[in-house]
């Protein structure tokens, strides 16, 4: 339990030092923010996503994950590998923006699962909660199920996420809120 603690406090300091910024920001709602969260820089550093990966890899109840691109790219590939690691093998799809314009014109990408297969959908950050909700409703039109989003962190923007969540009848996990990096 302590390692797992070291590994949170650890990650947050990431968080803090890296992917979040105060100041005047249009989100991509068009929405004005004084706070930006952007955990690319950490997911896409060697320990930030090793860290990232290991604390969600133990929030997800399904032998797969998936995400739309691209914040939810390396999440998705990391927790797929530390789980190998784990001798738990989660495999990883990556749910696309817009389907492929040629070959198959997939919108989804990696190793085939079976029809009604539980997935877990992972995001770096939720506003809205809409790109997870995107996600989810491709996933679900390929035939899976998903009850649940995990995230990094959560804006909590007026419960937005927890309202579109709500109908979308997911559950939302976050590691961590926007109040935990605004210090």
């Amino acid at each position: 339990m302590r390692t797992v603690l070291k590994m949170r406090d650890e990650l947050l300091e990431l968080l803090k030092k890296d992917a979040y910024k105060k100041g005047e920001y249009t989100l991509s709602s068009g929405k004005k923010s004084e706070h930006y969260v952007n955990c690319k820089p950490v997911t896409l550093s060697g320990r930030g996503l090793t860290l990232a990966s290991l604390l969600m890899l133990q929030e997800v109840k399904t032998s797969y994950v998936a995400g739309l691109t691209l914040g939810a790219d390396p999440l998705v590939s990391g927790v797929s590998l530390v789980s190998a690691l784990d001798s738990r093998l989660v495999n990883g799809l990556i749910v696309r923006k817009e389907a492929k314009g040629h070959g198959t014109q997939a919108w989804i990408e990696g190793p085939p699962q079976a029809e009604g297969a539980k997935i877990t959908v992972l995001e770096d950050v939720v506003t809205s909660g809409k790109s997870a909700i995107k996600a989810v409703e491709k996933l679900r039109e390929a035939g899976y199920t998903v009850n649940r989003v995990a995230t990094i962190v959560d804006r909590q923007v007026g419960g937005e996420a927890d309202i579109n969540m709500c109908a979308a009848k997911l559950e939302l996990f976050s590691l961590y809120s926007l109040e935990d990096l605004d210090v």
